[in-house]
């Protein structure tokens, strides 16, 4: 069965992507005057330009350069001229190897390559059967690993056509683009996706033998890119080389950094020479969504059993995207505290908060059900109950001062006049033991909206204020979403990475303002979706157990 390819989806937000190794963000400009701008984009395109420039920069003559929509059109040419003969590849690799072959129903022969040497026995003992073709991405992605020259000449050897897909040519310590060339049957796709940063283009190409290269131009569409790709892409090549080079320079030092941080992180980084790193000891499960949860997207493998405890990472384009991820890494992997919201997290109030915004505004001839209080709450700015409910009875087409509807709801919740209040059937949600067992390990707080006398009563009640270090009440922030109260939390602990638990999008927001993994409990009746860009969702905080245990704390 084959399938449409699918990039990754997150439900969280996304302002920094390090999950489909894209290069450094390219400024493009092209001078085209209206004449000429009508001509590039009303006729047919023209790469012969395009083409000198690649042949230039490789020292070849333009008959051996195929220019191609990005390296994927190269590769998936390749495979339609081998006529349905087998293919041999490594695995894991580049995934539309698999998914080409499938597509054109072509047997595919995988030989396993981590970070040992390449399997070039295991190629030399497939050719005998004489496949169509061997292909070798290197560096491979996603371990980063690379084959040798002497390995790749052995392949060439004795293979009809070798496919060296060097996609990420430009970061390896060796391009072996020029000694693959002089083999005779091995074909190079190279990209400008990658240190060029022009993966917005679909701009690749491939290099061989001039009469290999007029066989692959037969496969495949007859224009392959776009007149402005092409555009952009010349000039590109023409005038900013140096630009891609000094770029992958600096991937290179930042790459080494990302392994030590990860390998001290205990998440058993491979050595690589692509622009990214791939991670085989992590939970995919949680930490992609987790780094997610805080705009920071990775990239996982579902669909690949061979990957299923891997994350593979791009090695972010500056400075200051690093220091990014490393923080988002070090509090997704290794938190320092733990960070609750109190109702709906660690107090049921279902029975109580909630139910005094239905009393108080039936006080005034709003009828509020549970479900209006959820709808309230899933828009978000709904921290105060008093305001929540003030606003419900204005939306209602009642206006009532909001010293008065808190002094009603007070005396609702608090009791008045010798008659208990709602606030008895408060119940807690989590067990004693499970907090006992989490203060042992993390520093625990509390940040919520509730004042700080109603606070300190809860815990009283439940016998539970010693397990928690810190209290951030109404008094000393301003309300989530703001992400003040969770900063102050995290100031009074004197740490700067932890988890917390919240039932709202105001938790949510609140948490992922201040830097820390969000974490969404359900409240029965409530809109699950609205919890949905949290690192995880969970109907009890004690399910997150084997998430702490698996940390490195």
């Amino acid at each position: 069965m084959t399938y449409a390819y699918q990039p990754p989806v997150y439900s969280a937000p996304i302002d920094l992507d390090l999950s489909r190794n894209e290069g450094r963000p390219t400024v493009t400009t092209i001078d085209l005057d209206p004449q000429d701008l009508a001509a590039a984009t009303s006729r047919y395109p023209d790469t012969a330009g395009l083409a000198r420039a690649v042949a230039a920069r490789h020292g070849l003559s333009v008959d051996r350069v195929l220019v191609t929509a990005g390296g994927d059109d190269a590769l998936f040419r390749c495979l339609l001229s081998s006529a349905g003969r087998s293919v041999v590849a490594t695995t894991p690799t580049f995934e539309m190897v698999r998914r080409y072959t499938a597509q054109l129903e072509t047997p595919l022969i995988e030989l396993p390559w981590w970070d040992d040497d390449f399997p070039v026995d295991g190629f030399l003992a497939e050719a005998v059967d004489s496949p169509g073709m061997a292909v070798v991405v290197s560096p491979n992605n996603p371990t980063g690993n690379v084959v040798t020259e002497a390995d790749l000449h052995k392949v060439s050897d004795s293979f009809r056509l070798v496919v060296l897909d060097a996609a990420y040519a430009e970061f390896a310590d060796e391009d072996l683009t020029t000694a693959a060339l002089e083999m005779g049957n091995v074909v190079v796709i190279r990209t400008l996706s990658k240190a060029f940063g022009l993966a917005g283009l679909r701009v690749g190409y491939l290099l061989g033998a001039e009469d290999i290269v007029r066989r692959l131009a037969a496969y495949g569409s007859p224009y392959s890119i776009s007149a402005l790709s092409a555009a952009l892409a010349t000039e590109e090549l023409v005038t900013r080389v140096s630009d891609a080079v000094d770029f992958a320079a600096a991937v290179a030092v930042r790459r080494r950094s990302l392994i030590g941080l990860l390998d001290e992180m205990g998440c058993r980084p491979l050595p690589s020479q692509g622009n990214f790193v791939l991670a085989t000891d992590v939970d995919p499960s949680w930490l992609v969504p987790a780094a997610a949860s805080l705009g920071v997207a990775l990239r996982g493998f579902a669909d690949r059993p061979e990957l299923a405890r891997c994350v593979r990472i791009t090695v972010p384009a500056s400075d200051e995207d690093f220091v990014r991820l490393e923080k988002t890494l070090r509090s997704v992997l290794t938190p320092q505290a733990l960070l609750f919201d109190m109702d709906g997290v660690l107090a049921d109030v279902t029975d109580s908060f909630r139910a005094a915004i239905v009393a108080t505004a039936a006080e005034f001839g709003v009828t509020v059900t549970q479900a209006d209080i959820a709808s309230a709450k899933a828009r978000g700015n709904a921290a105060d109950d008093w305001e929540l409910t003030r606003g419900l009875c204005s939306s209602a087409g009642v206006d009532v001062p909001f010293d008065t509807v808190r002094d009603r709801f007070e005396s609702i919740y608090q009791g008045a006049n010798g008659r208990g209040g709602l606030k008895l059937r408060e119940r807690l949600l989590v067990a004693r033991e499970v907090l006992e067992s989490w203060s042992n390990r993390y520093p625990l707080g509390i940040v919520t909206a509730r004042p700080r006398d109603d606070a300190a009563e809860f815990l009283d009640r439940f016998d539970i204020g010693r397990f928690f270090s810190v209290i951030v009440t109404r008094e000393d922030a301003p309300s989530k979403p703001d992400p003040t109260p969770v900063r102050v939390a995290l100031d009074r602990l004197g740490v700067d990475r932890s988890w917390m638990f919240g039932d709202t999008i105001d938790d949510l927001t609140a948490a992922r303002g201040a830097g820390v993994v969000p974490i969404g409990v359900t409240v029965p009746g409530d809109d699950r979706s609205a919890l949905a860009a949290s690192a995880r969702i969970v109907e009890s905080i004690d399910e997150i157990e084997e998430v702490l245990n698996a940390t490195k704390s």
